[in-house]
Protein backbone atom coordinates (compact mmCIF):
# COMPACT_ATOMS: atom_id res chain seq x y z
CA UNK A 1 0.00 0.00 0.00
CA UNK A 2 1.12 3.52 -0.93
CA UNK A 3 0.31 6.55 1.18
CA UNK A 4 -1.29 8.26 -1.50
CA UNK A 5 -3.91 4.87 -1.28
CA UNK A 6 -4.43 4.88 2.20
CA UNK A 7 -7.36 7.40 2.27
CA UNK A 8 -9.28 5.73 -0.42
CA UNK A 9 -8.69 2.39 0.56
CA UNK A 10 -9.92 3.47 4.36
CA UNK A 11 -13.01 5.53 2.57
CA UNK A 12 -14.18 2.67 0.97
CA UNK A 13 -13.45 0.30 3.96
CA UNK A 14 -15.96 2.64 5.68
CA UNK A 15 -18.86 2.50 3.23
CA UNK A 16 -18.14 -0.98 2.60
CA UNK A 17 -18.32 -1.84 6.47
CA UNK A 18 -20.98 0.57 7.48
CA UNK A 19 -23.10 -0.41 4.93
CA UNK A 20 -23.31 -3.98 6.34
CA UNK A 21 -23.98 -2.70 9.70
CA UNK A 22 -26.94 -0.13 8.79
CA UNK A 23 -28.61 -2.67 6.67
CA UNK A 24 -28.57 -5.87 9.18
CA UNK A 25 -27.78 -4.14 12.42
CA UNK A 26 -24.50 -5.64 13.08
CA UNK A 27 -21.09 -6.62 11.03
CA UNK A 28 -19.13 -3.30 10.62
CA UNK A 29 -16.17 -3.55 13.03
CA UNK A 30 -15.85 -7.35 11.69
CA UNK A 31 -15.71 -6.35 8.25
CA UNK A 32 -13.46 -3.70 9.05
CA UNK A 33 -10.95 -4.80 10.90
CA UNK A 34 -10.84 -8.62 9.14
CA UNK A 35 -10.19 -6.65 5.55
CA UNK A 36 -8.67 -3.72 6.81
CA UNK A 37 -5.78 -5.52 8.61
CA UNK A 38 -4.42 -6.63 5.72
CA UNK A 39 -2.94 -2.65 4.88
CA UNK A 40 -3.65 -0.86 8.50
CA UNK A 41 -2.91 -1.58 12.14
CA UNK A 42 -5.56 -2.89 14.25
CA UNK A 43 -4.77 -0.60 16.54
CA UNK A 44 -4.79 2.21 14.19
CA UNK A 45 -8.62 0.95 12.60
CA UNK A 46 -9.97 0.83 16.28
CA UNK A 47 -8.83 4.30 16.82
CA UNK A 48 -10.50 5.51 14.07
CA UNK A 49 -13.67 3.07 13.09
CA UNK A 50 -14.96 3.25 17.24
CA UNK A 51 -15.58 6.43 17.73
CA UNK A 52 -17.26 5.94 13.76
CA UNK A 53 -19.59 3.07 14.79
CA UNK A 54 -21.14 5.36 18.42
CA UNK A 55 -22.37 7.65 15.32
CA UNK A 56 -23.70 4.68 13.52
CA UNK A 57 -25.45 2.84 16.27
CA UNK A 58 -26.75 6.20 17.43
CA UNK A 59 -27.91 6.94 14.36
CA UNK A 60 -29.56 3.52 14.41
CA UNK A 61 -30.88 4.16 18.18
CA UNK A 62 -32.37 7.19 17.51
CA UNK A 63 -34.15 5.47 13.98
CA UNK A 64 -35.74 2.41 15.32
CA UNK A 65 -35.96 3.94 19.44
CA UNK A 66 -39.70 2.71 19.99
CA UNK A 67 -38.53 -0.99 18.68
CA UNK A 68 -35.42 -1.32 21.01
CA UNK A 69 -36.32 -4.47 23.44
CA UNK A 70 -35.27 -3.44 26.92
CA UNK A 71 -35.97 -6.39 28.38
CA UNK A 72 -33.61 -8.35 26.58
CA UNK A 73 -31.04 -5.70 26.72
CA UNK A 74 -30.85 -5.44 30.90
CA UNK A 75 -30.75 -9.84 30.69
CA UNK A 76 -27.63 -10.00 28.24
CA UNK A 77 -26.11 -6.34 29.35
CA UNK A 78 -24.43 -7.56 32.93
CA UNK A 79 -23.12 -10.77 30.98
CA UNK A 80 -21.56 -8.99 28.31
CA UNK A 81 -19.83 -6.45 30.48
CA UNK A 82 -18.31 -8.78 32.95
CA UNK A 83 -16.70 -10.43 29.44
CA UNK A 84 -15.86 -7.13 28.52
CA UNK A 85 -14.27 -6.33 31.51
CA UNK A 86 -11.87 -9.73 30.91
CA UNK A 87 -11.21 -8.92 27.69
CA UNK A 88 -9.81 -5.17 28.40
CA UNK A 89 -7.63 -6.69 30.55
CA UNK A 90 -6.37 -9.34 28.16
CA UNK A 91 -6.20 -6.33 25.51
CA UNK A 92 -3.90 -4.34 28.21
CA UNK A 93 -1.56 -7.45 28.63
CA UNK A 94 -0.88 -8.31 25.10
CA UNK A 95 1.94 -6.72 23.09
CA UNK A 96 1.60 -8.07 19.56
CA UNK A 97 -0.30 -6.85 17.12
CA UNK A 98 0.51 -9.74 15.01
CA UNK A 99 -0.86 -12.31 17.79
CA UNK A 100 -4.22 -10.19 17.96
CA UNK A 101 -4.46 -10.66 13.85
CA UNK A 102 -4.08 -14.10 14.05
CA UNK A 103 -6.49 -14.75 16.89
CA UNK A 104 -9.09 -12.45 15.03
CA UNK A 105 -8.70 -14.13 11.90
CA UNK A 106 -9.34 -17.39 13.58
CA UNK A 107 -12.43 -16.21 15.82
CA UNK A 108 -14.14 -14.60 12.36
CA UNK A 109 -13.54 -17.73 10.48
CA UNK A 110 -15.07 -20.12 13.38
CA UNK A 111 -18.08 -17.84 13.91
CA UNK A 112 -18.92 -17.35 10.46
CA UNK A 113 -18.77 -21.04 9.90
CA UNK A 114 -21.14 -21.45 12.68
CA UNK A 115 -23.70 -18.81 11.58
CA UNK A 116 -23.80 -20.40 7.97
CA UNK A 117 -24.46 -24.00 8.79
CA UNK A 118 -26.03 -23.96 12.33
CA UNK A 119 -29.69 -25.07 12.33
CA UNK A 120 -30.20 -25.63 15.79
CA UNK A 121 -33.84 -24.31 17.34
CA UNK A 122 -34.50 -21.02 17.83
CA UNK A 123 -33.83 -20.84 21.91
CA UNK A 124 -30.47 -21.59 23.37
CA UNK A 125 -29.74 -23.41 26.34
CA UNK A 126 -29.08 -21.45 29.62
CA UNK A 127 -25.53 -22.21 29.45
CA UNK A 128 -24.89 -21.82 25.81
CA UNK A 129 -26.44 -18.57 26.09
CA UNK A 130 -24.11 -17.11 29.07
CA UNK A 131 -20.99 -18.35 27.40
CA UNK A 132 -21.56 -17.13 24.25
CA UNK A 133 -22.82 -13.84 25.57
CA UNK A 134 -19.48 -13.59 28.00
CA UNK A 135 -17.27 -14.19 25.12
CA UNK A 136 -19.07 -11.80 23.45
CA UNK A 137 -17.81 -9.31 25.91
CA UNK A 138 -14.25 -10.81 26.09
CA UNK A 139 -13.68 -10.69 21.99
CA UNK A 140 -15.19 -7.25 22.57
CA UNK A 141 -12.93 -5.69 24.76
CA UNK A 142 -10.16 -7.22 22.33
CA UNK A 143 -11.23 -5.68 19.62
CA UNK A 144 -14.23 -3.77 19.58
CA UNK A 145 -16.27 -5.82 17.85
CA UNK A 146 -18.30 -8.91 19.91
CA UNK A 147 -20.95 -8.91 17.30
CA UNK A 148 -20.88 -12.06 15.88
CA UNK A 149 -21.45 -13.81 19.26
CA UNK A 150 -24.23 -11.27 20.54
CA UNK A 151 -25.92 -12.08 17.19
CA UNK A 152 -26.40 -15.79 17.59
CA UNK A 153 -28.17 -14.93 20.66
CA UNK A 154 -30.16 -11.77 19.98
CA UNK A 155 -30.73 -14.04 16.16
CA UNK A 156 -32.75 -16.24 18.36
CA UNK A 157 -34.85 -13.96 20.78
CA UNK A 158 -35.53 -10.70 18.52
CA UNK A 159 -36.69 -12.16 15.26
CA UNK A 160 -38.36 -8.45 14.28
CA UNK A 161 -35.71 -6.67 12.10
CA UNK A 162 -36.13 -3.83 13.26
CA UNK A 163 -36.31 -4.52 16.69
CA UNK A 164 -33.06 -6.88 16.33
CA UNK A 165 -31.10 -3.82 14.61
CA UNK A 166 -32.26 -1.00 16.87
CA UNK A 167 -31.34 -3.21 20.04
CA UNK A 168 -28.02 -4.65 18.65
CA UNK A 169 -27.45 -0.50 18.08
CA UNK A 170 -28.08 0.32 21.78
CA UNK A 171 -25.58 -2.70 22.63
CA UNK A 172 -23.07 -1.55 20.42
CA UNK A 173 -23.53 2.39 22.18
CA UNK A 174 -22.94 0.44 25.30
CA UNK A 175 -20.20 -1.27 24.87
CA UNK A 176 -17.49 0.68 22.26
CA UNK A 177 -18.68 3.75 24.97
CA UNK A 178 -17.12 1.58 27.81
CA UNK A 179 -13.83 1.00 25.12
CA UNK A 180 -13.14 4.43 24.34
CA UNK A 181 -10.92 4.68 27.92
CA UNK A 182 -8.96 2.05 27.08
CA UNK A 183 -8.28 3.17 23.47
CA UNK A 184 -7.18 6.43 24.41
CA UNK A 185 -5.30 5.25 27.70
CA UNK A 186 -3.11 3.31 25.39
CA UNK A 187 -2.97 6.25 22.76
CA UNK A 188 -4.89 4.01 19.78
CA UNK A 189 -7.82 7.05 20.33
CA UNK A 190 -6.39 10.79 20.13
CA UNK A 191 -6.67 13.64 18.63
CA UNK A 192 -5.38 12.71 14.90
CA UNK A 193 -7.37 9.57 15.02
CA UNK A 194 -10.44 11.80 15.92
CA UNK A 195 -9.26 14.00 12.81
CA UNK A 196 -9.20 11.22 10.79
CA UNK A 197 -12.44 9.70 12.14
CA UNK A 198 -14.00 13.53 11.16
CA UNK A 199 -13.02 13.20 7.86
CA UNK A 200 -14.49 10.01 7.77
CA UNK A 201 -18.08 10.61 8.38
CA UNK A 202 -19.01 11.58 4.57
CA UNK A 203 -17.92 8.19 3.69
CA UNK A 204 -19.64 7.26 6.77
CA UNK A 205 -23.35 8.73 5.65
CA UNK A 206 -23.18 6.91 2.65
CA UNK A 207 -22.59 3.67 4.10
CA UNK A 208 -25.89 4.88 6.69
CA UNK A 209 -28.18 5.85 3.07
CA UNK A 210 -27.36 2.47 1.10
CA UNK A 211 -27.38 0.05 4.11
CA UNK A 212 -30.90 2.16 4.92
CA UNK A 213 -31.91 1.31 1.10
CA UNK A 214 -31.06 -2.31 1.61
CA UNK A 215 -32.61 -2.95 4.94
CA UNK A 216 -35.92 -2.02 3.34
CA UNK A 217 -35.45 -3.77 0.35
CA UNK A 218 -33.40 -7.10 0.67
CA UNK A 219 -34.04 -10.43 2.06
CA UNK A 220 -32.09 -9.99 5.52
CA UNK A 221 -31.52 -13.61 5.84
CA UNK A 222 -29.75 -14.02 2.27
CA UNK A 223 -28.21 -11.06 2.89
CA UNK A 224 -26.50 -12.68 6.29
CA UNK A 225 -25.53 -15.59 4.74
CA UNK A 226 -23.76 -13.58 2.16
CA UNK A 227 -22.21 -11.73 4.65
CA UNK A 228 -20.98 -15.00 6.73
CA UNK A 229 -19.64 -16.33 3.54
CA UNK A 230 -17.20 -13.43 2.79
CA UNK A 231 -16.26 -13.23 6.72
CA UNK A 232 -14.82 -17.24 6.46
CA UNK A 233 -12.94 -16.14 3.24
CA UNK A 234 -11.72 -12.98 4.97
CA UNK A 235 -10.91 -14.68 7.87
CA UNK A 236 -9.08 -17.39 6.19
CA UNK A 237 -7.12 -14.70 4.35
CA UNK A 238 -6.11 -13.17 7.46
CA UNK A 239 -5.02 -16.34 9.37
CA UNK A 240 -2.82 -17.38 6.55
CA UNK A 241 -1.49 -13.78 6.00
CA UNK A 242 -0.48 -13.87 10.14
CA UNK A 243 0.97 -16.86 9.74
CA UNK A 244 3.19 -16.60 6.90
CA UNK A 245 5.02 -13.46 8.06
CA UNK A 246 5.11 -15.04 11.67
Amino acid sequence: MTPASAPMLMTGLVVVAFFVEAATGFGSMVVALTVGAWWFEVDALLGVLVPLNLVLSGWLVVRGARTVDRRFLRSMLPLVCLGLLAGSALAEALSSTRWLQLGFGVFVMGVATWQLVDRSPATMSRSTRTSALLAAGVVHGLFATGGPLAVLVASRELPDKQSFRATLAMLWVVLNALVLPRLAHQSVLGWGSMQLSALLLIPLAVGIGLGELAHARLDEARFRRVVSGLLVVAGATLTYKTLRSA
